[in-house]
């Protein structure tokens, strides 16, 4: 008996330690205009809908060939571990079924074709648990073409939160620290420094999310959060912007307007803001929305366009690169979102497809070690205004996942010391 157990403590620990943190899987060239959101119909790229709420997905294949793609959903733990659960513990139906709604586009230059998905569906009727979901996409190879994270909260806790200033006077003009409460009157949580877990995120943006603060003290059912440095995010500085709902107009944003295959729009140049005053520019914190004001439905008749960037740097960037990046696709950095140095011109420039629109963003700083730096050319502010999102996660003793028990918000447009 002795031995049996300690085979099963072997094995148990093993399995817990090979558990693989999943990441979303980004999308080929050949998708486009990725939008993924919940009942608020927000575009933020990983929606939180609650317990009950619909999920709404839409992207364009740019081949135009009406594929086949099949999706499946399947259930995390609050570190993106793989959960315990078996499908029909979290579903109600089943999933890996062909998406059957999609339009191909009508009038345009640029041949695609339109899918949609809405969950619940026929198939999918309920997602019965809350907690950390991965919507993936296959072709129908069953090759995984992309996958999106989204989550499921239970508003079984009250979140608080307010911004402030960091209290380190180094940082105080630069960083925005999120001061947060968690009210749990009707479940007790036990244990909360090894049960609670918490994840902060800024703009929506998963990929620069803390996560796992502890809470420092508790009064009462409330947990008190009130961390300087572990809870600081640099303030960043507004987007920039376009917007290209009408072809062939030059606006505030677009200097010039060319036709060859497809439409190509010049932006007006962009320049370092890192040594700049903070002006005051409202955005939407690095999200897009789809337009054509030439289009009864945007989704199949808005164009494909090629946006020209360029970028006027003061500072000598060596071992890095510099990219676009927003909520367009999801904040991810690629080949797309590269700028080359234009020795001819002095600017870095690229160009890439964007369906018309109204977009947000912004250039970054790629470290040769991987690591990003938002503030190297459009600077940290403490006055900037950005969202911020706090996820409270609870493991049950004894459960065999991770429940979304509750979801707070501010905005640092109510920053205070």
């Amino acid at each position: 008996m002795r031995t049996f157990l300690l085979f099963l403590v072997i094995v148990l620990t093993a399995s817990t330690s090979f558990a693989q943190v999943t990441e979303e899987t980004p999308p080929p060239n050949f998708i486009g205009t990725v939008i993924f959101n919940g009942d608020s119909n927000e575009i933020s790229g990983n929606p939180i809908i609650r317990l009950g709420g619909r999920l709404s997905l839409s992207f364009d294949d740019i081949i135009g060939d009406e594929a086949d793609y099949y999706y499946t959903i399947q259930h995390y733990n609050f570190d993106w571990t793989p959960s315990q659960l078996s499908k029909n513990e979290y579903m109600d139906g089943f999933d890996d079924v062909r998406i059957t709604q999609y339009t191909n586009a009508y009038n345009t230059l640029q041949p695609y074709t339109h899918y949609e998905l809405s969950i619940p569906n026929n198939n999918v009727k309920a997602l019965k648990v809350s907690g950390n979901y991965i919507l993936s996409i296959f072709n129908s190879n069953r090759e995984l073409v992309f996958s999106r994270k989204f989550m499921v909260y239970e508003p079984i806790t009250q979140v608080g939160a307010e911004i402030k200033r960091s209290r380190d006077l180094k940082y105080i003009d630069e960083k925005q620290v999120v001061n947060f409460s968690i009210n749990s009157p009707d479940l007790l949580l036990k244990n909360p420094e090894q049960n609670v877990k918490v994840s902060v995120i800024q703009n929506h943006n998963l990929k620069l999310a803390i996560n796992n603060l502890k809470p420092q003290y508790t009064i009462a059912n409330e947990l008190i959060y009130r961390y300087d440095t572990e809870s600081s995010f640099w303030g960043g500085n507004e987007f920039f912007q376009f917007d290209n709902k009408d072809l062939r107009s030059t606006t505030a944003d677009i200097a010039a307007v060319e036709m060859e295959e497809l439409y190509h729009h010049f932006l007006f140049t962009d320049f370092t803001r890192s040594d700049e005053p903070y002006t005051y520019n409202p955005d939407i914190n690095g999200g897009f929305v789809v337009r054509n004001i030439q289009a009864q439905n945007s989704d199949i008749e808005a164009e494909y366009v090629w946006i020209h960037f360029r970028l006027k740097n003061y500072d000598p960037i060596d071992n890095a690169e510099i990219h676009l990046y927003g909520g367009f696709n999801n904040f991810e950095l690629n080949k797309s979102t590269l700028l080359k140095y234009n020795e001819v011109t002095g600017y870095y420039e690229t160009a890439r497809l964007f369906k018309q629109g109204f977009y947000n963003y912004k250039y970054v700083l790629l470290n040769e070690d991987g690591t990003l730096d938002e503030g190297f050319i459009s600077g940290n502010f403490d006055e900037t205004e950005n969202v911020y999102t706090i996820l409270v996660y609870y493991h049950n003793p004894g459960a065999r996942y991770d429940r979304l028990i509750g979801v707070g918000t501010a905005n640092s447009r109510d920053i205070t010391n």
